[in-house]
């Protein structure tokens, strides 16, 4: 099958044909970071994540760049005289990196930060002003707009019209021709930070926020590239004035648009400025990584998602399942075995990334696997554990994963320090209680598990032997 991805230009399904078969070029929207990431963000980044692992597998090398807006009108609003803008921008940024690592999301190939493409923005937004695209404003406030009106396209990605468009609010409106004018460069105002600023050829000031992705696209991926991608919530205004600059300024810029459905709560967008948003940190805290994972990939990418409660104990119970039969598999069947992708997996994966038919797919070779196993058929409880095995790692749900394994530990650590903890509680109280053989008991039952108990002033302590 020819994979075919729902371009949000065209509002249809489209055969994926790329520039350049040998490599895959995409480009999604990464985080402004003003602050830390809710689960919204952590959907966005996943459904992506999904997107390039099933290119890899098709075409072998994807380029893919996430960029960081690291600055930006909301970021220097949350700095203090404690944390410079600069030095929030870096700690949310971590946060965010280590959210997506989180739940097993692959590091992008670049990851260019706004501040260090300056050189390149201005360059695009005088190649604009050349053509007649975008204007220095004439009260030499610094600021610089692109002019709607100049471009008949604009609106091609949603479809509207001009007249119907609402002003555009990334700027204070000094100097502007037209209300829906963005702003492409924003000079300096007075009690900014002075090293929020850069000099340029119109005054001292710094880049609106769309020309950033129009430039970081253009430096990592060139005029032309094959996807971008990013929040529903993102395709007006960012990424209509994305287009109509980078096209205004001759590049053919992104050939597919494909835009994931938000995460709502009561059947609102998660956002942080409605304030119903919950934090990824938390998420994760609360949650198995891989279940947070699973949960999340679950709806289809173009669907919203209402996460509740159940949405985490429905993944726990998939991939329980998913886990036993692996397990058992393992033991009665050779571990290396040829790649067995089932057909209806890739056709649900090639089919807009049709995920949730994809993680059908799975369970029903983990349900032809148990009844092989079953049945002693154990060359048929092999076929199906190695097309297991290849979907969970296409997917970035193998149970055995290093990463998981890992948190596994962690987990498994943390249950095993609680039960012995009680134990230890319970010696103290027969000892309190001058029973000396509940309390030898006890001890000894510990000890048989390979534990050595500690008595010290300062209280018992635990370590395995050996």
């Amino acid at each position: 099958m020819t994979l075919r991805l729902h371009d949000t230009r065209a509002q249809q399904l489209r055969d994926f044909v790329p520039l350049d078969p040998e490599n895959i070029t995409m480009y999604v929207c990464g985080p402004t970071v003003q602050s830390g990431p809710h689960i919204g963000h952590v959907r966005a980044a996943l459904s992506f994540d999904i997107l390039r692992r099933w290119l890899s597998y098709r075409y072998g090398r994807v380029t893919f760049v996430r960029n960081v807006t690291d600055i930006d009108d909301k970021v220097l609003t949350n700095a203090t005289d404690a944390e410079p803008w600069w030095a929030l921008a870096y700690r949310m940024e971590q946060e965010f990196t280590a959210a997506y690592a989180g739940i097993g999301i692959l590091p992008p190939t670049y990851e260019p930060r706004a501040t260090a493409s300056i050189p390149q923005m201005q360059e695009l937004i005088q190649i604009l002003i050349e053509r007649g695209n975008a204007y220095p404003a004439p009260d030499a406030s610094g600021d610089v707009y692109f002019d709607v009106r100049s471009w008949p396209e604009y609106g091609a990605l949603t479809r509207q019209s001009l007249d119907a468009m609402e002003a555009a609010e990334d700027a204070d409106g000094r100097g502007k021709r037209n209300p829906q004018d963005f702003a492409l460069w924003k000079g300096t105002k007075a009690g900014e930070p002075a090293d929020a600023a850069w000099e340029s050829p119109w005054g001292s000031g710094r880049p609106g926020w769309h020309i950033e992705c129009s430039a970081m696209s253009r430096r990592y991926l060139g005029a032309e590239f094959d996807i971008h991608g990013g929040g529903l919530d993102l395709r007006f205004p960012h990424h209509e004035n994305e287009l109509a600059q980078s096209t205004a300024a001759g590049d053919g810029f992104a050939r597919y648009w494909v835009h994931n459905g938000l995460v709502t709560v009561d059947g609102q967008k998660m956002s942080k400025s409605l304030g119903n948003f919950t934090l990824a940190a938390d998420v994760l805290a609360e949650h198995d990584p891989l279940v947070v994972r699973y949960a999340l990939a679950a709806a289809h990418y173009r669907s919203s998602l209402d996460l509740t409660d159940s949405s985490y104990a429905e993944a726990e119970s998939a991939l329980a399942r998913v886990r036993t039969f692996i397990e058992r598999a393992e033991r009665v069947t050779e571990a290396e075995a040829p790649e067995n992708l089932p057909a209806e997996f890739e056709r649900a994966m090639d089919d807009d990334l049709g995920v949730p038919q994809a993680l059908a797919a799975l369970h029903e070779s983990v349900r032809r696997g148990n009844a092989a196993l079953d049945a002693e058929d154990y060359a048929d409880a092999a076929r199906e554990l190695h097309a297991v095995e290849a979907m969970t790692r296409i997917l970035g749900i193998d149970p055995r994963d290093a990463q998981w394994s890992a948190q596994g530990s962690a987990a498994e650590a943390s249950a095993l320090d609680a039960l012995v903890q009680t134990m230890i509680t319970q010696r103290a109280q027969a000892r309190a209680d001058k029973d000396w053989a509940a309390a030898d008991r006890i001890r000894d039952a510990i000890a048989a598990a390979g534990i050595t108990l500690e008595d010290t002033p300062a209280g018992t302590h635990w370590s395995i032997d050996g």
